[in-house]
């Protein structure tokens, strides 16, 4: 018994695979930007806060 007409894929061109390795090869300055002082500030900020710490 055979596969159904619609069952049968065409070939793939990779293209796919194209793209990933095109993204895997941007700097990483694309997906972390670098954070100044003020994460860091922030983050101090934010962990005093949740520790109940109020001043």
């Amino acid at each position: 018994m055979s596969r159904h007409l619609a069952d049968h894929r065409s070939r793939s061109t990779g293209a796919r695979v194209k793209h990933f390795l095109r993204l895997a090869r941007t700097p990483r300055e694309t997906w972390q930007r670098p954070r100044g002082k003020s994460g860091a500030t922030r983050l101090i900020q934010f962990l005093r806060i949740e520790r109940g710490r109020t001043a």
